[in-house]
C-alpha cells in the first residue's frame, strides 16, 4: 500500500483527541469511509471512536465491539461500523457474521486492531496510529491510502 498523504498531531490530553474527532466528523467523504485505528493497548484507539461517533451524532451508550467484534450504529445519513478485532482469530468467522458484505456496503467502517484481521479487510482509505507518550500525551499519525482519505485528510 502506498500512502498518498500523511500528517502528525500531538494530542496533550483527551480535550485534544476529542477535538480531533469533532474535526475529521465534520469531513463528508469520512461518511463512507475505512478507517484503521492502530496503536498499543490503553493508546486510546476506542476512545478516540467513542468521540468520533458522538460527532457524528450517536445518541445513547457507546460501548467497546471487544466481544461482539462489531457494533452498528444507525445515523440519519448513514450507517456506521464500528469493529474490533482483538479478540477475533478464526477467518470462518469472517465469513458467518457477514462482514464482506458489511465492508460492501455504503457507510463508516472504523476497525480496531486491523492487523488481527489482516488478509480479509481492504485497503484502508485512512490510517490513524496512537503513540502513547508520556502522562496523557499521544503522537498520532494520519495516513491516506486513497483519494476518499486524502479528501478526509485535506
Amino acid at each position: 500500500m502506498t500512502i498518498l498523504g500523511s500528517r502528525t498531531q500531538h494530542w496533550a490530553d483527551e480535550a485534544d483527541c476529542e477535538a480531533s474527532a469533532r474535526a475529521l466528523a465534520g469531513r463528508p467523504a469520512l461518511r463512507d469511509a475505512y478507517v484503521e485505528l492502530h496503536g498499543p493497548l490503553g493508546a486510546g484507539k476506542t476512545t478516540f471512536a467513542r468521540h468520533l461517533l458522538r460527532a457524528l451524532g450517536v445518541a445513547g451508550r457507546v460501548k467497546s465491539p471487544t466481544y461482539a467484534v462489531m457494533e452498528p450504529y444507525e445515523l440519519e445519513d448513514g450507517m456506521v461500523w464500528h469493529f474490533d478485532f482483538y479478540r477475533f482469530n478464526d477467518a470462518q468467522e469472517w465469513e458467518d457474521a457477514g462482514f464482506r458484505d458489511v465492508f460492501a456496503s455504503r457507510g463508516l467502517k472504523l476497525a480496531e486492531w486491523p492487523e488481527k484481521a489482516e488478509g480479509l479487510l481492504p485497503c484502508p482509505d485512512l490510517r490513524i496510529a496512537i503513540e502513547p507518550l508520556a502522562n496523557e500525551a499521544r503522537r498520532v499519525t494520519l495516513a491516506a491510502y486513497t483519494p476518499r482519505g486524502l479528501e478526509i485528510l485535506a
